[in-house]
């Protein structure tokens, strides 16, 4: 198991732990990560767009997880939240969406670092998961001697980001392999200060 990161308040009445994902919780990820996308981006996002999505945009990147930058939120060994950031060139999807495309690793004099996969469990939305992830997520990246970051945010992501100082750049629609499409939102900031 990953080491605890940090501590969180669950509202007022019960805690939650940030620590480092492990291998061993990628089936319950897949199983946050599902229940998450289809209530929490319903209301940006249509059924079918929800389902082309999971697993190709919306799913477990392994590669974060071996790189040691995918946090997860736990409360009684339950995970109720999860996110992270990467020192590799991938902006978003699962590993099932990756396509052999390259993964390098990202130079931080040059390049940005990229805030990925957020999900939090549907009972435990809007209670500072969220925010606690990227705190530790940002730390970790300027800890790195990044010097900004970026992200590909669905609509429902984007007002947590935008809190955070995350100006938007673009926005664009993934193409899925169920031939719908899924709005998202390319956002950047630059870190005020590097550790």
């Amino acid at each position: 198991m990953g080491g605890v990161v940090l501590r969180g308040v669950s509202g007022m009445i019960q805690d939650f732990w940030i620590r480092l994902a492990d291998l061993e919780d990628i089936p319950k990820l897949t199983t946050l990560i599902s229940e998450s996308a289809r209530a929490l981006q319903s209301d940006y996002y249509s059924s079918e767009q929800i389902e082309g999505a999971l697993g190709i945009v919306f799913g477990v990147d392994s590669q974060l997880i071996q790189d040691k930058t995918y946090f997860v939120a736990e409360n009684n060994r339950q995970i109720v939240g999860c996110g992270g950031w990467s020192k590799r060139k991938t902006l978003y999807g699962g590993d099932s969406g990756k396509n052999n495309q390259e993964d390098s690793l990202l130079n931080p004099d040059t390049d940005s670092a990229k805030i990925r996969a957020f999900f939090v469990h549907p009972a435990w939305a809007r209670r500072g998961i969220g925010s606690q992830i990227m705190q530790a997520s940002e730390l970790a990246a300027e800890r790195a001697k990044f010097k900004d970051a970026e992200i590909i945010a669905t609509l429902a992501g984007e007002p947590l980001y935008t809190k955070f100082g995350y100006q938007v750049i673009e926005r664009f629609e993934i193409s899925l392999q169920n031939s719908q499409f899924l709005p998202v939102v390319r956002m950047f900031k630059s870190f005020a200060r590097n550790l």
